[in-house]
């Protein structure tokens, strides 16, 4: 699914449309560039889902918990990890047996010990706006991607 986004308030509406869609355990990687807003896509999100307070991107501590009313959820940023075994010292292999909802960006650094995406967004820069293409991975993944693209309509 290939979506075009003219501005920020467009990517932050895309964010509360799909947390409102979001079951309570989900894995979503967000790809793309510095800069292209995969921390505002999350932020959008975990606002929707009624987090009040601040969001902070989890550049420099990796993860960032959120208890929200109906689950957990999980930023994590893994952009300065240089090894996929530090997140062994995170306790990371502890949180993957709760019930949650996972934000990652860059995953591709802790492949082997981060959960597998239901939905991948891939977020580009355009000359104005941005442009997103989301994948489902899973078949709950595929479902939500439908769900959004039936929306979309």
């Amino acid at each position: 699914m290939n979506i075009e986004l003219a501005d920020i308030e467009a990517q932050l509406q895309f964010g509360a449309q799909l947390a409102a869609l979001l079951p309570p355990t989900c894995v979503l990687y967000l790809e793309g560039d510095l800069g292209t807003g995969k921390t505002t896509l999350a932020r959008s999100i975990l606002r929707q889902l009624g987090h009040s307070g601040a969001v902070r991107s989890p550049t420099y501590t990796l993860l960032e918990p959120y208890q929200l009313a109906d689950r957990v959820a999980y930023h994590l940023d893994l952009y300065r990890l240089t090894d996929a075994e530090e997140l062994e010292y995170l306790g990371l292999r502890d949180l993957l047996g709760e019930n949650a909802l996972w934000m990652i960006e860059w995953a591709e650094r802790g492949v082997g010990h981060v959960p597998p995406a239901d939905i991948r967004i891939q977020i580009n820069h355009l000359p104005v706006g941005r442009h997103l293409t989301l994948r489902g991975m899973t078949p709950s993944g595929e479902v939500l991607v439908a769900t959004l693209r039936d929306v979309g309509k």
